[in-house]
């Protein structure tokens, strides 16, 4: 682990607030499982980590996202619960007890019914749709940041959203950002209809659509330089570009419906891309009828 260690066990980040355990570090964030004292039951807290606590912008942008996550409320959207200022800026959600998409599909090599595909992908859109209604663009969608229990998920991490329009190459996370955000330009909510598309695509697959398209795993904008581009041209922030995405029949196969809703996702041309509600549409069909 790079850095300084995190907080210790027993530790008040702030009054109110005690670490039980530390959960993960990023490029610029510090998790912690901790105790609510107002709330009587566990959370999670993120902090901006020691050694990049001077860099405002950091601190500002974790606030942000707090604020986001406070004021929204969808059942398919993590639930904030507060946000802190000071001594340091830190935010509590709330604590999620399934597992990531990630480790579903990589760790336990879960193979996920084609049903259970479209069902997720079903309420990712409902998510986005949220999220578009409020003007945001999450930007950032992938399955480590999804959380499923019991058939329901859940979309975390807002620290990349930003408005439809300009933005600078490469925000986002490696290997699953559209072929747009590589390219840096303005953005729309066709971006998040491709990150459904390369998220149901892993689920579905066990592997996203390009090869050798590894993924950090971390948003390119949680760098500690805090840019988006990290020194790298289109091809290696989006290594796909410019080929076309495989067919997903070619890896699995699963109903045509399904399967022509995954491709349409990942069309290269942003507006030939389904909306969400098409979408929505669409993977809505591929479900089984309810008896």
């Amino acid at each position: 682990m790079s850095g300084p260690a995190p907080l210790a066990a027993g530790t008040e980040p702030v009054p109110g607030y005690e670490v039980l355990a530390h959960l993960a570090r990023t490029g610029w964030l510090d998790v912690y499982d901790a105790w609510s004292e107002e709330r009587a039951c566990r959370c999670v807290i993120k902090v901006v980590r020691p050694d990049l606590r001077d860099a405002e912008r950091l601190g500002e942008r974790l606030l942000r996202e707090g604020r986001w996550l406070r004021e929204f409320s969808h059942p398919h959207l993590v639930r904030g619960y507060e946000t802190v200022d000071s001594p340091r800026p830190l935010v509590v959600l709330e604590t999620l007890t399934g597992e990531t998409l990630a480790h579903l599909v990589h760790r336990l090599r879960r193979r996920t019914a084609a049903a259970d595909v479209a069902l997720l992908g079903t309420q990712l859109c409902s998510a986005v749709h949220y999220l578009h209604g409020r003007g945001l663009l999450h930007l950032d969608l992938k399955p480590a940041n999804v959380v499923v229990e019991r058939g329901h998920a859940k979309v975390l991490d807002l620290s990349v959203a930003r408005p439809p329009g300009p933005a600078p190459a490469g925000v986002g996370t490696r290997g699953y950002l559209a072929p747009e955000q590589a390219r840096g330009g303005p953005l729309t909510a066709a971006a998040d209809v491709w990150g459904i598309g390369v998220t149901l695509y892993e689920v579905a697959c066990g592997a996203g659509p390009f090869d050798d398209a590894e993924s950090t795993g971390e948003s390119e904008s949680e760098s500690e330089s805090g840019s988006g581009s990290g020194g790298t041209g289109p091809d290696e922030r989006c290594p796909q570009a410019p080929e076309p995405a495989p067919p997903i029949a070619s890896r699995r196969r699963l109903p045509p419906a399904l399967a022509t809703s995954v491709d349409a996702c990942l069309r290269a041309d942003p507006a030939a891309r389904p909306t969400v509600a098409e979408l929505a549409a669409a993977l809505g069909s591929a479900l089984p009828p309810l008896p």
